[in-house]
């Protein structure tokens, strides 16, 4: 692995990631990735995967470059991840470096889906290209964690979001919103950016929520999955998760085909096997948004990855409590990353130790 790095390498790779984010919550089951081309000390084009069937990054960089009329013969490639060598949706990314006469390739961290896996990087060395990887490895890694995770585990990662009032509320006497209009919003951003949405069925019987995105621009991502714990099927058929038309899966323990039937846990369905089935299922990024019992279900099973931890100052009196503490998050396996303002809201971001935040701008 090549350590020494000019700070044309380093600026050209950061600016690949940054063109890489613009992809982000787009591309899922693919992860984000960018890349520039350069020659003689400059960048000459610029390319990002930016929805999922569209161009790969490295293909779009090329195009960009035609478009431009830049010349590829013999430029420089500067790419977050190693080019696939196979056929999906596009064509191969090394067979349009090949035929765009692309002399060198820089890649920020190899692709460990078993269908690259170095296998990409190969061709290009006996293609007579130089490779050089390893640059900002670390940072393209937690770009695209979640696919990383996913490639190695085959199981999402797992975000809690749980709001509450100032005294650990999450439904009292007064009706209605409590949160801030920018706690909201981003909300429907972190809805954006994960494939899964999870909450248990009392939430469903007590708010008949849609549990889509709303508040934010859908732009070229897609509603998310809506999964309903519901250990017996007690959902209302009236429900607007069973209604609307979206895509909502129900686990439950008791065979029927309106869901998927998993083995018994504490308390409901085993949560292990639900994750190792919405893995095989392409489900990466998995946000847990309700309630208290499944919260504590997740945190007990140390399955929380991530939490988003949201305290509202206004009180909603008597009702029933979160449940969560410090104590309770940090016995699961977490960390107090950050603690920030969302419109009044105070908002604790906790993590796994070995976890980064995916950016610094998400959800």
């Amino acid at each position: 692995m090549n350590t020494e790095w000019s700070e044309f390498d380093v600026s050209c790779m950061k600016r690949a990631i940054e063109l890489a984010e613009r992809g982000r919550a787009q591309v899922s089951p693919n992860p984000p990735v960018g890349c520039v081309l350069t020659r003689d000390g400059k960048i000459i084009a610029e390319g990002w995967h930016d929805h999922l069937g569209d161009l790969h990054a490295e293909q779009a960089a090329i195009a960009d470059a035609e478009a431009r009329s830049a010349a590829t013969e013999g430029c420089t490639a500067y790419v977050t991840l190693e080019p696939c060598n196979h056929f999906g949706r596009t064509p191969p990314c090394t067979q349009a470096l090949l035929w765009a006469g692309v002399g060198e390739v820089v890649v920020a961290t190899r692709d460990p889906n078993p269908t690259v896996r170095g296998e990409g990087i190969r061709i290009l060395l006996d293609a007579g290209i130089t490779v050089r990887e390893g640059l900002l490895e670390s940072s393209a890694q937690t770009q695209m964690q979640a696919f990383m995770h996913w490639c190695e585990y085959k199981r999402p990662l797992v975000t809690l979001k749980a709001a509450m009032d100032v005294n650990g509320i999450v439904d009292g006497d007064s009706p209605g919103r409590f949160t801030s209009e920018e706690s909201l919003d981003a909300v429907h951003r972190l809805r954006r950016q994960c494939d899964a949405i999870l909450v248990g069925v009392n939430t469903i019987i007590r708010d008949d929520p849609t549990l889509n995105i709303r508040r934010v621009p859908l732009e070229q991502s897609t509603q998310p999955l809506r999964i309903v714990l519901d250990r017996t099927l007690r959902i209302p058929l009236d429900s607007k998760v069973l209604t609307d038309g979206g895509d909502t899966l129900l686990v439950h323990i008791q065979q029927d085909s309106r869901g998927v039937a998993l083995p018994a846990g504490d308390g409901g369905a085993d949560l292990n096997t639900l994750l190792d089935h919405l893995g095989d299922r392409g489900v990466q990024e998995l946000l847990i948004e309700g309630g208290p019992i499944v919260w504590k279900h997740f945190l007990g099973e140390n399955l929380v990855d991530r939490a988003i931890i949201i305290q509202s100052p206004i009180s909603l009196g008597i009702g029933p409590n979160s449940g969560l503490d410090e104590k309770k998050l940090t016995d699961s396996g977490l960390i107090h990353l950050e603690q920030t303002n969302w419109g009044g809201d105070s908002v604790a971001l906790w993590s796994r130790p070995n976890l980064p935040w995916p950016s610094h701008d998400w959800p």
